[in-house]
């Protein structure tokens, strides 16, 4: 792999291990304010929301100039949500303005991987990627977990940090020095050369561009399924965070700064995962996959018989290790026919759109869920077995397009 990739790899590592680490400082922010417990799960949505509601504009803005830049001034937006925190604003708001960030900056950051990359390293790329997203969600969950601790935020707040009176205002503020470091490296990235498109100013024009494209990744026979896959797995992934928490406080006595260690074992597992099918799957064996996700569905609903601390740590490892595995090359794949259909950010702004809108459902249903008084262990159970069914249905579409036509021999495999 060239420099420059493992130059984007710490941008990303640093960008993602703030916004682990803040999420874990709302919750207790909210906590804190006594807050209702459904307002937990609505972080992510506010987060969500624009990657939805801004999709058509964040792709075209992405293929507009340099992805290093785009990548720049997404982490100064997420700078400014960072700082909205630190001077008190409601969570819920600040973490809005992140995810405003987070939307603008994603398209940059995959897109840039088939700009910079012959298509064949794009597995091996997306694992790198993937295994150290993961490993700032675990890093990022651990640190904030560790930062609402009471011995923790008692020494962070008699730091006497300039304008920080709080032990949440001192933790912020730490926080956002990991965003001005992510920044730090942006301007390091290389400039792969592509010809970029001069950004439209109809936004009617741009809505209607991102609706062609949106049809065309769904109409493509291997664009859907790696579509509905990775679609699935980030909703699931989003409400799993939570579902952990609560789970971990019911049925193993944990607190939030406990649960949020257990979070980050399933990010260990998810690394693993992804670093294995890095090494071993191609883009034509991606498609091979899918049954993992079934299979990760049903042992997730295994999780209300575990009473155990070990127990459940070994049962998320499975559980990361998993999703790991099948999402990775689910997502190559998707970038790969994206990419050749309509060029690098229209294609993840596709993918982001799809993704995050499941993420707003999956989530917003779990509050519901929850707010209607069901039991955490009612919810695992109809959260494994929709992860599971759904898997099974997306496997049928597959094997039923390929009886029409073979797609897959049309991929490349190459040994890496």
């Amino acid at each position: 792999m060239p420099l420059g990739f493992y130059i984007i790899m710490a941008a990303q590592f640093f960008s993602a291990l703030a916004d682990n680490a803040l999420l874990i400082i709302a919750i207790a922010m909210l906590r804190d304010m006594a807050a209702p417990s459904e307002f937990e799960p609505l972080l992510k949505l506010f987060f969500t929301l624009s990657y939805v509601l801004l999709a058509a504009f964040v792709g075209a803005f992405a293929d507009s100039m340099p992805k290093w830049r785009v990548m720049l001034i997404s982490n100064t937006i997420k700078i400014g949500g960072c700082l909205l925190l630190f001077l008190g604003t409601h969570p819920l708001f600040a973490y809005a303005i992140i995810g405003l960030g987070a939307a603008s900056y994603s398209p940059a950051k995959y897109g840039i991987l088939t700009e910079y990359l012959p298509h064949r390293l794009l597995v091996v790329a997306n694992g790198w990627i993937e295994g150290l997203t993961v490993a700032a969600i675990i890093a990022g969950t651990v640190l904030g977990g560790v930062m609402i601790r009471e011995d923790v935020a008692g020494l962070l707040g008699g730091l006497g940090l300039p304008f920080a009176h709080t032990p949440f205002a001192a933790a912020v503020l730490f926080v956002g020095t990991l965003y001005l470091l992510a920044a730090a490296f942006n301007f390091y990235i290389p400039d792969t050369g592509v010809d970029h498109k001069p950004l439209k100013r109809n936004p009617l024009y741009l809505i209607h561009d991102f609706n062609h494209c949106l049809r065309l990744l769904w109409r493509d026979k291997l664009g859907q399924i790696s579509l509905a896959v990775t679609t699935l797995f980030w909703g699931a992934g989003a409400t799993l965070q939570f579902i952990v928490i609560k789970w971990a406080e019911h049925n193993l006595g944990l607190n939030l700064s406990q649960a949020s260690m257990l979070q980050g074992v399933v990010a260990l597992g998810v690394a693993t995962g992804s670093v294995l099918a890095a090494r071993y799957v191609s883009l034509r064996r991606s498609v091979q996959v899918i049954p993992l996700g079934i299979a990760m569905g049903v042992v997730v609903m295994s999780m209300i018989g575990v009473t155990e601390a070990w127990i459940a740590m070994a049962l998320m490892v499975v559980v990361g290790g998993l999703a790991g595995f099948f999402v990775v090359p689910m997502n190559a794949l998707l970038q790969h026919r994206g990419h050749i259909l309509m060029g690098a950010g229209h294609s993840i702004a596709v993918q982001n759109f799809n993704e995050n809108l499941s993420i707003l459902v999956m989530t917003g249903t779990y509050a519901l869920l929850i707010m209607s008084g069901l039991s955490i262990n009612t919810v695992i159970v109809m959260f494994g077995a929709f992860v599971a069914g759904t898997m099974l249905l997306v496997m049928r579409r597959h094997d039923a397009n390929q009886r029409e036509f073979d797609n897959v021999a049309l991929l490349e495999d190459r040994t890496h």
